[in-house]
């Protein structure tokens, strides 16, 4: 055999071992993102079987003829963000909700309109017989007293409700590595432990939980509606963080975060319906607001609602959820996208 032959086969043996030392490391790069993968997913089912919880009385919507499912239909989702320190004497079942966003979920389209409902607005509360601030209603009778209330004022089904105390948000965000927000004005704000811990510089920022909880609540140097629109930005920013590719390896830290902070009616399998929101990238996001006035004509703060306003945004969202049975005909007609981007970006709606 002469030294070119041996040569040859030398090369050949050399890159047969790169060669299976490269097939060797992408099946242990494929095994050990498939294990990480059913690890996420158990960790995710066993945070969503905790957080579970039906409210007693309450299958579906008054305003539904049946259950929905989101794997094919339009839902809607209400979070309900609560202060349940015991430092300030609440507790989960009497607390007052800090933040109600109202989001519908168009699964034709993959688009999703949010609505801030101002805490101090005047509505009637069914739980008991009376209007008062919508933010009582909570407090008068938990989760329930909360939903039943919003379908009340906007005549729109509420399919699906997620509760989040504070430390699960602070958490969250925490987790995601914190997230980039506007700060309108400078802000000198409390921290969850109510010290006098935040300050922020104006403009495009970088926020820890705690800087993004009070950036979420403060309400100083403006108003509930104000306040409100932030809540929906922080949350977008959230879903964005959620949703790109550089998340995966915390979303383990997520589930954590969630897991003793948060409770739903959704099953693990319902919450994994909404990743097909998420498949081609970040959905687009209406943002919704109620118009109002100021009132103190009784000596206590209210936010009365335009009730032109209410109307115009009700029928936004029925259209958006395709439960308006006045346009039925629109949506037979395949209008489903019309209904879903709808005229609202024109006069209360904001694109993001």
């Amino acid at each position: 055999m002469n030294n070119r032959t041996k040569k040859s086969k030398k090369r050949s043996s050399k890159a047969s071992l790169i060669i299976k030392v490269s097939l060797l490391l992408v099946a242990s790069l494929l095994i050990c993102a498939t294990a990480y993968g059913v690890y996420i997913t158990k960790q995710a089912e066993h945070a969503v079987n905790s957080a579970h919880e039906e409210l007693k009385g309450r299958d579906i919507s008054a305003l539904r003829d049946e259950k929905v499912e989101p794997v094919h239909d339009n839902v809607s989702i209400l979070f309900v963000g609560v202060d349940d320190s015991e430092n300030r004497g609440q507790g989960s079942e009497h607390s007052r909700s800090d933040a109600l966003i109202l989001a519908t979920l168009n699964n034709k389209t993959k688009t999703i309109k949010m609505l801030s409902i101002p805490r101090d607005s005047y509505v009637y509360i069914p739980s008991v017989g009376h209007k008062d601030k919508i933010t009582h209603a909570h407090a008068y009778g938990g989760t329930l007293s909360t939903i039943d209330t919003v379908e009340k004022l906007l005549d729109v089904p509420i399919d699906y409700y997620v509760r989040m105390n504070f430390n699960a948000f602070i958490d969250v965000v925490d987790a995601l590595g914190g997230i980039e927000a506007e700060v309108p004005y400078k802000l000198h704000e409390k921290d969850e432990f109510d010290r006098n811990a935040i300050n922020l510089e104006p403009g495009m920022q970088h926020l820890n939980g705690s800087q993004a909880l009070a950036l979420a609540r403060t309400r100083k140097q403006d108003n509930d509606i104000e306040r409100g629109k932030r809540q929906q930005e922080i949350l977008t920013a959230i879903i964005n963080k959620v949703s790109s590719v550089g998340s995966i390896s915390k979303y383990d830290d997520v589930i954590k975060a969630l897991g003793d902070n948060m409770k739903t009616n959704m099953t693990f399998s319902e919450m994994k319906s909404f990743l097909s929101y998420l498949s081609q990238g970040m959905p687009r996001i209406d943002s919704l607001t109620l118009d109002g006035a100021d009132d103190m004509s009784t000596g206590v703060y209210y936010y009365k609602l335009k009730q032109e306003s209410v109307d115009e945004i009700s029928e936004t969202l029925k259209n958006h959820l395709g439960t308006n049975k006045a346009s039925s005909s629109l949506t037979n007609n395949n209008s489903d996208k019309a209904n879903a981007v709808g005229d609202d970006t024109t006069n209360n709606g904001n694109s993001q």
